[in-house]
């Protein structure tokens, strides 16, 4: 993986660490396993980001800085990758979901008139829930496996690669 390139995109830590809304998390973020470029966390920070931005809530980027720092993964990869899912993404990720939830669960599909209202949200969403939440779990489940496995593939490539140049310049 090009780890060159994710140093220079990436915020320093310690330009993390002493931002004025994350300075009362405390020691938590002077773990040095969410700084830590490597395979292993890389490859599970992505796959944290990808299931993160299939879930159909508000403020995805807490739920992935969270889990991030519970399973001890790079926190900037996780917390952006849950931006996969923005306002001009939103729509059809969802819609797909939905779609793959309703194939699943061999329901018809409903046509929706969204309005943002409660009123829609009660009754509306109500008729689609199901299958909605069922295909943002399984699309978020392998999205997130797909990128773990590319990750760790891409990085292996590339360490291989390395390696070899490595080698060949020595002969």
């Amino acid at each position: 993986m090009p780890k060159r390139l994710l140093k220079r995109l990436l915020p320093h830590h310690s330009t993390i660490r002493e931002h004025k809304h994350l300075r009362h998390l405390g020691e938590r973020l002077h773990d040095p396993n969410l700084w830590h470029l490597n395979r292993r966390s890389v490859s599970t920070a992505t796959a944290v980001g990808l299931f993160v931005c299939y879930l159909p809530i508000p403020m995805q980027m807490v739920i992935a800085a969270l889990l991030a720092v519970w399973l001890r993964t790079n926190l900037v990869i996780a917390v952006s990758l849950a931006f996969v899912s923005n306002p001009f993404t939103m729509a059809p990720m969802f819609y797909a979901a939905y779609k793959l939830g309703t194939f699943i669960l061999r329901q018809p599909e409903q046509e929706l008139n969204f309005e943002l209202s409660l009123e829609w949200l009660t009754h509306g969403l109500a008729a689609v829930w199901q299958p909605f939440l069922l295909g943002s779990f399984l699309m978020g489940s392998l999205l997130a496996l797909t990128g773990y496995i590319a990750v760790r593939l891409i990085w292996r490539v590339s360490v291989i690669h390395k390696w070899r140049t490595r080698h060949a310049g020595k002969r």
